[in-house]
């Protein structure tokens, strides 16, 4: 078929058919809004176009010591990561779907399948996830399938962004989101408990949660099991090299943010979200599964399987439209853990750990500055009550270089003076002390 163009009267008497015009169709929208023409500057050759760029890129602030967190972290990539990213073969995100010219894509999805397992101590897992928030939300779409309930209950410990998510997409679903209080900076186990019933599907926790405190939920799992729901557990994958793994809790469902393992925190993206469970929810999970086999000759092979997607043979019966393909983050992830490996994961988990410590030590050494909850065990972020508003503080310690930390007002309240701190092994002793003597000073 012929490539058609329309022209302008030809436009017109389309639009006249339907008795509407070409501003009738703009009605809606103020006139004050409405565009009139482009009016672009005269075209400029590539060195001037690079120097007018510089000139932008300068006004950015650039040289600031991180120490944001609230489920994004600056930790150290090393440069091999980029080296494989960058590579022809890998640099597309399409969908492998003919597996006898996609092999190589094929068996790095399946390796970052096989490390999220080993990872988490679940034994099956996908790689199709937008980020930790929609990883989040679609586990609890999978407990509501697998159980046939429709309530669910999350700690507002978990990550305030990814609780945002998850109303927004169930805004119009019949589900009752059950929101507990945390208690004291962990998972609120009495108001968990009494909100337990069978119309439960699943419990949502994270750990180590938003506020970087540390918890066991085993006897969350045990009880949830009792009353047949599962328990879904949003992790940070850095942690898992030390603590307790979500699969060793009992947890059905495990999810997280894989933007640690690899990726630049890039303003908020592409990133990265992971997904494992027991094997015998292994179809329910939604996106692609990609499934190791042999050809007709016996050789190894790897193939797309389970592919439970809208715009396959499932289609109403689809676990989820999610379509993107995020090989290439989910790559990246699969070439950070190979380069570091189960030690290396140990000592980068252990680092931010002590540097946390010694950070926590520091900045509650300083007069007016105190733990917000009591002293427990916390990973790498703490929260931290200032004697004035936090937000003004981050503020004025963002001209001495310091992105200082995420104020907690924005999603809690009562914590206008509360800030969370994040320390990852990137921090030196060095820049923690610069950071502790300029709040001082500001104080």
């Amino acid at each position: 078929m012929p490539y058609i163009t329309n022209t302008d009267e030809q436009r017109r008497q389309m639009l006249a058919e339907i008795g509407l015009t070409t501003e009738g169709l703009f009605g809606d929208v103020p006139a004050g809004l409405r565009c009139r023409g482009v009016n672009l500057p005269e075209g400029m050759g590539e060195q001037e176009v690079r120097g007018k760029l510089a000139e932008i890129a300068a006004k950015n602030h650039i040289n600031v010591t991180s120490f944001l967190g609230g489920g994004f972290y600056d930790h150290f990539i090393p440069s091999v990561v980029y080296s494989v990213l960058g590579r022809s073969e890998f640099y597309t995100a399409y969908t492998p779907y003919q597996p006898e010219v996609s092999q190589g894509t094929l068996q790095a999805i399946f390796e970052f399948q096989s490390l999220i397992c080993r990872l988490t101590e679940m034994e099956a897992s996908n790689a199709s996830m937008y980020d930790g928030g929609t990883a989040l939300y679609e586990a609890m779409m999978m407990a509501l399938r697998i159980t046939g309930r429709n309530k669910i209950i999350i700690d507002d410990s978990v990550n305030p962004i990814y609780r945002v998510m998850m109303h927004s997409y169930t805004r119009n679903l019949h589900i009752d989101l059950v929101e507990t209080n945390n208690h004291q900076g962990l998972a609120n186990r009495e108001s968990i408990l009494k909100s337990l019933d069978s119309g439960v599907a699943a419990v949502v926790l994270q750990n180590p949660n938003f506020f970087g405190s540390i918890d066991d939920f085993t006897d969350i799992a045990q009880a949830a099991h009792e009353k047949g729901a599962l328990l879904i557990v949003s992790c940070y994958p850095i942690s898992l090299g030390i603590l307790k793994t979500p699969g060793a809790m009992g947890a059905d469902i495990v999810t997280g943010e894989g933007q640690s393992l690899g990726l630049p925190m890039s303003f908020g993206g592409p990133y990265l979200g992971f997904m494992a469970t027991r094997k015998k929810y292994v179809r329910n999970l939604p996106g692609r599964i990609v499934g190791e086999t042999v050809d007709s000759a016996g050789r190894r092979g790897f193939v797309l399987t389970l592919q439970t997607r809208e715009q396959h043979i499932r289609r109403d019966k689809a676990t989820s439209n999610i379509c993107s393909n995020e090989a290439l983050c989910a790559l990246a992830a699969t070439v950070y853990l190979t380069l570091l490996g189960k030690e290396g994961l140990r000592e980068t988990a252990q680092l931010c750990a002590d540097k946390a410590s010694y950070a926590y030590q520091r900045l509650t050494a300083i007069p007016g500055v105190k733990p917000h909850f009591p002293a427990k065990w916390v990973f790498n972020e703490m929260v931290l009550d200032l004697p004035h508003d936090a937000a003004d503080v981050i503020g004025r310690l963002i001209e001495k270089g310091f992105a200082a930390g995420f104020p907690l007002s924005r999603y809690y309240k009562d914590m206008d003076n509360s800030i969370l701190i994040a320390v990852t092994e990137k921090r030196t002793k060095q820049q923690i002390g610069m950071l502790a003597e300029e709040l001082e000073a500001i104080l």
